[in-house]
């Protein structure tokens, strides 16, 4: 249940803004002025109930600082309308003397005194509410938690499973964790029940495991795709040549670099990348041709090249 919206005003609004927006709304549903009208008096309850939230500056700050689900964890509806006066305040907005003693309205919640009416009728569980009526002092979910889980290429190809040791309040506890195949770098593990303590004998958090690629000596990642690179020679790359490259599996692939290869040149070895999920196929290894510049040259090299130069090339 969001209350500022139920009101229509921004987050920010100021004490002065949320109460003219409730006159307005409450003009319109009140109970008085639509006898019988069901759908009207839910709305009525519900507006009434944010404001009794957003004009209690001590409510207000727990509302904002846990949210509709932590907030109403903590308030049962009786609490949220303690200290409420809402006769006074619909006075002031031209409901007469007591706001909630209108025959209309008296006959309605069945007779009995304004007080009376008032806390039965905001009390009651109403349909689509979003709280929880008096059963509201329900034991808080103790905190999640998030942790880095660190992982190789070699896990997200193959899957894997690690063993971790967790320490809570003094004591240890070891737990298995399922790393799937083609998991993607920030995805989440959950392990549900092994986060923060509850207080109040509440059902513990849940602990999330990051994802985070470690680097790999050989490859880089790119989604489904793993690249390679391979140093070859200048004579290499003018005449061509067949090279000899292994996958992140173990498999070696005889790979032929064409004459006049470039350094932006991929080659591609099909179905040889990481999995796209648990069963989904493989993506592709490519590799990435370099050239190696030799730091030194002896005499014989260095007139060779000299006359390649002559040559054009």
């Amino acid at each position: 249940m969001d209350y500022y919206k139920i009101l229509g005003v921004g987050k920010n609004a100021d004490s002065d803004e949320i109460k003219k927006a409730y006159r307005k709304l409450a003009l319109k549903y009140h109970p008085d002025k639509n006898s019988g009208n069901k759908e009207y008096e839910a709305k009525f309850k519900e507006i009434s109930e944010a404001y009794a939230v957003l004009s209690d500056p001590e409510k207000r700050q727990q509302y904002d600082t846990y949210g509709s689900a932590g907030f109403h964890q903590r308030y049962s509806r009786e609490d949220i309308f303690r200290g409420f006066d809402i006769n006074e305040i619909l006075r002031q907005f031209g409901f007469g003397t007591s706001g909630f003693s209108s025959p209309n309205f008296r006959s309605h919640m069945g007779g009995g005194s304004a007080q009376h009416n008032f806390n039965t009728f905001f009390t009651q569980n109403t349909a689509g509410a979003g709280t929880c009526g008096g059963g509201c002092n329900q034991p808080v979910k103790g905190q999640d938690l998030t942790y880095q889980l660190s992982v190789t290429l070699e896990d997200v190809l193959n899957g894997a499973e690690r063993q971790l040791t967790l320490r809570k309040n003094g004591k240890t506890e070891n737990v298995s964790v399922k790393i799937p195949k083609g998991i993607e770098e920030g995805k989440r593990l959950r392990l549900k029940g092994k986060g923060g303590e509850a207080p109040m004998g509440g059902i513990p958090g849940d602990l999330y495991l990051k994802v985070q690629l470690e680097p790999h000596e050989m490859y880089e990642r790119h989604g489904e795709d793993l690249i390679i690179t391979k140093q070859i020679s200048y004579s290499d790359v003018c005449l061509g040549a067949k090279i000899e490259v292994e996958s992140l599996d173990g498999k070696k692939f005889v790979v032929n670099v064409p004459s006049g290869t470039n350094g932006d040149s991929r080659l591609r070895i099909k179905g040889q990348g990481l999995p796209s999920g648990p069963i989904g196929e493989r993506g592709d290894l490519f590799v990435k041709i370099g050239v190696q510049v030799p730091k030194e040259l002896t005499e014989e090299q260095k007139d060779l090249i000299e006359s390649l130069k002559e040559a054009g090339l």
